[in-house]
């Protein structure tokens, strides 16, 4: 597992810009509008949100992230989201399953159960582990995010997902989309064993 693991980061270090899934450049932007993002989600979450809800996005929270990739992503966790901002201050779901998988380029990444899904890859790029993929409605057979057309915009059951993962220990991540296509503002999958 641990040979895998270094493989994949030699590998993904190793491989030039181009050699990536080149991400869209709306993906690109939230992604450069991340922390703005957050703050704003976070104040209408904090101000708004039921207490229950507020005390799991603050235990999401909590905890220093570690380094990103490592052998202890790979399997099977527990997953919940969190929709922070838009049509709802704070709504806080109950956790579904999602897996992590190694590759020799970074992790492949799939949320499992829930209505609302989601498939696609996490890599390093600029110095942060970034997910891109695709979202989509239980129930459908999405495109990957690179044969997506150029000119794809969300339709309401499909659309692009970037976001940047944070590992916190063996058994604690979240996954964290900045301005995300449907419903909120600002989503956390937390991750749990």
């Amino acid at each position: 597992m641990l040979t895998r693991l270094i493989t994949c980061l030699c590998l993904t270090l190793a491989l030039p810009a181009a050699a990536q899934t080149e991400l869209r450049p709306e993906d690109t932007a939230r992604l450069n509008n991340f922390t703005t993002s957050a703050g704003d989600a976070l104040l209408q979450a904090l101000s708004g949100g039921a207490p229950n809800d507020v005390a799991s996005l603050t235990q999401a929270l909590s905890g220093t992230p570690q380094i990103a990739f490592d052998e202890t992503l790979d399997g099977t966790w527990k997953c919940r989201t969190m929709k922070l901002g838009g049509i709802s201050p704070l709504v806080v779901y109950s956790p579904f399953d999602c897996r992590f998988d190694i590759k020799n380029d970074g992790f492949a990444f799939e949320k499992l159960t829930g209505s609302q899904r989601t498939k696609g890859k996490v890599t390093l790029r600029d110095g942060r582990a970034v997910y891109f993929g695709v979202g989509f409605v239980a129930g459908q057979t999405p495109p990957g995010y690179a044969d997506l057309p150029a000119d794809f915009t969300s339709n309401g059951t499909i659309q692009t997902d970037v976001a940047i993962l944070e590992r916190i220990s063996p058994t604690r991540a979240r996954l964290m989309f900045p301005s995300p296509a449907v419903e909120s503002d600002f989503d956390i999958l937390e991750l749990t064993r």
